[in-house]
């Protein structure tokens, strides 16, 4: 039996029996049953992935499963490393939500939660298998119910889980609806529904109706991405769910709308015309900035950190726009860099985000807090949580030795040399990239300074922060694996480059193989570079070690002498002394206070008996989201207006009823005269 077909068939098998022992089993059972079938759907997606990325394919169709077209599925190289991908983030998140959801109470160990966490698994490493747009679509659609339901986890706890759960339902199936609508007339004038039919049938679309379908996909798939202006959802949706969740869906779930943009725009498509790859450039550059100006204003952890997950995913989208812009250009070597660059930074982006979740879920479990100005002193408390977290930061802020400065170089390097091929866009839509990409590594560098420093290394804030204890043996396993896959991308990239390779040619055929090595070398016609990070780790730690023990061997020869030292009559330092979140960002706010719009209150409250004398002053600033406002607050005031007047067409008669679906009966079949 094929070794993928054995792992497709155990990813689905382990979601059943998954789903089967969490909704039945005892509490404390569930949540060990529900964690072992995720950890084998995990397995399962990294095996059937690795076998693809070695060069293996394998395709099935089952047509009495779905009616009318049944069920089609194919793993190429493309798939499979977002299979191997999300298996790896399920089989970490799953061993970490054992430890999580530990003595079997709350709403994390509820029968609904354990019995949708091994669905929502199998549908993160299944969805990239489809071949059909019926089995797409199904998966698709079973992957946002599952989120949906776990997002809603705690809504009996925290009334803002209930707010997120809408923007989070209206926004998915606004896309799905975009989906549908998008492949449903691809597979119409293509004449079939398979991806091969598809593929077969592209050249029959008219260059109109091809641009059409490929916008209505893009919308859909970078809306599930958190791409600007389509990721209101994200910042709601992913802090209000359960750190494992938070995990699976900033880590693995948003990544398949970066698969479904290849796919469909590479591979179905044929690649399309510039204007499709200037506006996904376009779109990823503003997404990573304006991703991570949110970031660095949140005081909310968890937000922070979905904020930066649209930073991250917008710069995937620079590097998929970027490989179409080169590759009408005439340069498919060059554009087969910049796709390698986006899907390098997809396997980064995920360890080091899961990574980044899971340890912020651990500080929540410890404190119950999210709020930065209020946590603080969890370095001593929490050392390999932090450390750990530490980690994470190192590789989100694109720093050598992370694993995401990596990916990043390669982007760069693609952008840098793709400045060189002819044309009036790539002059000036290039340097616009390398600039949002600067400009945003900049910023998630301050982002999460903040975070490491006022989270961890401050002085505990709150009582909760101090009485911080370390997380379960469970939870800091699963973290660790996290912590492993960033270090092995880090020092070793150079062994996905072969995977890398042929799924790039999948999406892109004939863009040759410029990646190779332990050591990653890019060769291209007339340039040649080599990052070699193992080289340069040990340079870093040799560079660190060596003053460090100079200094130690300098002071056990040197007489100390202790004495107290003058404070300046200033006293004690406590955490009052200290910068806190909002005052550590608002240098920055100054900077950016045209594009952020900062809200910002002052409330002074006098004494009854003069006006001269204060007897409170309270100070609130408030960062919202400008596009949110400019955008939606319009769209949504409108259609609550529609609402309220539509209310006057309830007018109680029955004969007004009939009246109204006699006129609907009459539009339709006018349409439809119109339309034959």
């Amino acid at each position: 039996m094929n070794v993928i077909a054995a792992a497709v068939a155990t990813a689905a098998a382990g979601a059943a029996l998954g789903a089967a022992a969490g909704g039945g089993l005892p509490p404390r059972i569930r949540v060990v049953a529900s964690g072992a079938a995720s950890v084998c759907v995990g397995a399962a997606g990294v095996t059937a992935g690795a076998a693809a990325l070695a060069g293996r394919t394998w395709s099935a169709w089952w047509p009495s499963l779905l009616p009318l077209a049944g069920v089609r599925l194919r793993v190429d190289a493309l798939s499979g490393l977002f299979m191997a991908v999300s298996g790896a983030v399920v089989v970490a998140v799953a061993v970490y939500g054992v430890g999580y959801a530990k003595g079997g109470h709350g709403p994390v160990a509820s029968r609904t939660a354990q019995a949708l966490l091994p669905v929502f698994a199998a549908t993160l490493v299944l969805v990239p298998a489809a071949a059909s747009v019926s089995t797409f679509l199904l998966l698709w659609e079973l992957m946002a119910l599952a989120s949906l339901l776990l997002v809603l986890t705690e809504h009996r706890l925290r009334p803002p889980v209930r707010g997120a759960g809408v923007w989070y339902a209206v926004m998915t199936h606004l896309g799905l609806v975009l989906l549908l609508a998008g492949l449903a007339l691809f597979a119409a004038r293509a004449g079939g529904e398979s991806f091969t039919q598809l593929r077969a049938g592209a050249d029959r679309l008219s260059p109109a109706l091809r641009g059409t379908v490929f916008v209505l996909c893009a919308a859909a798939f970078t809306s599930k991405a958190g791409a600007v202006p389509l990721h209101a959802w994200l910042p709601r949706a992913h802090p209000e769910a359960p750190s494992q969740v938070s995990a699976l869906m900033s880590a693995a779930m948003v990544n398949l709308g970066v698969y479904g943009v290849v796919r469909v725009g590479f591979d179905l498509l044929g690649g399309g015309s510039r204007w499709w790859w200037l506006a996904v450039l376009l779109a990823g550059a503003a997404s990573a900035v304006y991703g991570i100006l949110q970031a660095s204003m949140a005081v909310d952890l968890k937000r922070l950190l979905a904020c930066s997950t649209s930073e991250n995913l917008g710069l995937v989208l620079v590097g998929v726009g970027a490989a179409g812009v080169l590759r009408t250009a005439g340069d498919p070597e060059l554009a087969g860099v910049a796709l390698a660059a986006a899907l390098l930074h997809t396997v980064n982006h995920a360890a080091f985000k899961a990574l980044l979740f899971t340890a912020a879920g651990s500080v929540l479990r410890a404190t119950g807090e999210r709020n930065l100005d209020r946590l603080g002193g969890l370095r001593g408390a929490m050392p390999a949580t932090a450390g750990l977290f530490a980690l994470g930061a190192l590789g989100a802020v694109a720093l050598p030795p992370g694993n995401g400065f990596v990916s990043e170089w390669l982007l760069l390097q693609s952008l840098v040399h793709g400045m060189a091929v002819p044309g009036l866009a790539t002059a000036i839509v290039l340097p616009i990239a390398v600039a949002a990409i600067a400009l945003s590594a900049g910023l998630a560098a301050a982002t999460f300074v903040k975070a490491l420093g006022v989270g961890f290394f401050a002085r505990p804030r709150s009582p909760r922060a101090a009485r911080a204890a370390e997380s379960p043996p469970g939870m800091l396993a699963g973290m660790g694996l996290l912590g492993a896959a960033c270090v092995a991308l880090a020092l070793v990239p150079g062994l996905l480059a072969d995977g890398l390779s042929r799924a790039v040619n999948t999406a892109l055929p004939g863009s040759g193989r410029p990646l190779s090595g332990g050591e990653l070398r890019l060769r291209l016609d007339g340039a040649a570079a080599t990052y070699a990070p193992l080289w340069l780790a040990v340079a870093l730690a040799a560079g660190v070690a060596l003053p460090a023990a100079a200094v130690r061997l300098l002071r056990r020869r040197a007489r100390r002498h202790r004495a107290p030292v003058w404070d300046c009559g200033g006293g004690r330092p406590t955490a009052r002394m200290a910068y806190t979140a909002t005052s550590f960002a608002e240098p920055l706010q100054r900077v950016f206070d045209d594009v952020l719009a900062p809200e910002q209150d002052l409330d002074v409250t006098h004494v009854r008996e003069s006006a001269y004398l204060v007897e409170s002053v309270r100070f609130r600033n408030r960062v919202p989201d400008r596009i949110e406002h400019r955008l939606y607050a319009p769209v949504l005031a409108a259609l609550s207006a529609v609402g309220r007047h539509s209310r006057r067409l309830a007018a109680g008669s029955v004969h007004v009823y009939l009246g109204y679906g006699f006129a609907g009966l009459v539009v339709l079949l006018a349409t439809l005269t119109v339309a034959r």
